[in-house]
């Protein structure tokens, strides 16, 4: 008989998220027996401030993951964050505590961080980050806390930020990870890839796509051709879900 502490509800904040990871990820875990009682589905809603209606409609979640386009807009909806959600400026995790509130916590730099390290070798010295959004910032924390610097591209220069027409051989040269931050190359749009002169990727880049469908995207392809080391999304999801999966528990 399955305890009734262990009839849970989770699910996936987001919009347009048919395609979602999470869901079958978390629904395959939950069909071992050990977690019988947990369920895991998608909350697709189009803006953010639904947010507040799926809350109260449904009392009983214990936890959310968040994805695009809500992991910077949620936060207002949030009682509390980590230091370390607060610090990088997007949540991806919700814990719905005891006492009713909702906390939200950032495992994306968690998921990345510990999926890159192994690829790093002492010519890796700094980053270039694809994009300004919420995975972004993720990404960004995960970088301060190896060392390694970094730059973020967007297609309009701000402060602190360059745009693509920027990059050139020379930039090449200067960061040796390209990390895609954006949603370009996404199925079912696989033809498409940041606006990157790749010829100038070597043996000595990684490229990284925190895009996991296709698992191979242009953007990993060109950069493959040219001799770079390649990483999609897919390890980075597993280790952030996993994370979720104990703050939801702790």
């Amino acid at each position: 008989m399955v305890d009734i502490l262990l009839r849970r509800r989770f699910g996936l904040l987001g919009r347009n998220i048919s395609y979602s990871f999470s869901k079958g990820y978390f629904t395959e875990k939950f069909n071992n027996e050990v977690f019988a009682g947990n369920s895991y589905e998608n909350f697709d809603i189009s803006e953010i401030n639904y947010f507040t209606e799926l809350i109260k409609n449904n009392p009983d979640l214990k936890g959310l993951n968040v994805t695009i386009p809500y992991k910077e807009q949620v936060i207002p909806f949030l009682d509390k964050l980590s230091r370390k959600a607060t610090l990088i400026g997007a949540v991806n995790t919700i814990k719905f505590t005891k006492n009713g509130k909702l906390k939200g916590y950032n495992t994306d730099y968690y998921g990345f961080k510990k999926s890159l390290e192994p690829l790093l070798e002492p010519h890796h010295k700094k980053a270039l980050i694809l994009g300004t959004g919420g995975a972004s910032k993720g990404v960004a924390f995960a970088l301060d806390e190896l060392g390694i610097p970094y730059t973020f591209v967007s297609r309009e220069a701000k402060e602190n930020i360059i745009d693509y027409d920027l990059i050139n051989a020379t930039t090449f040269d200067n960061f040796q990870i390209i990390i895609n931050c954006t949603p370009v190359g996404t199925s079912p749009n696989i033809d498409a890839c940041p606006n990157l002169p790749y010829e100038f990727f070597t043996e000595k880049h990684i490229a990284y796509d925190l895009i996991y469908n296709p698992a191979e995207t242009t953007f990993l392809k060109l950069a493959k051709e040219r001799g770079a080391v390649i990483k999609n999304g897919h390890d980075m999801l597993i280790y952030q879900a996993e994370k979720a999966w104990k703050i939801w528990n702790k």
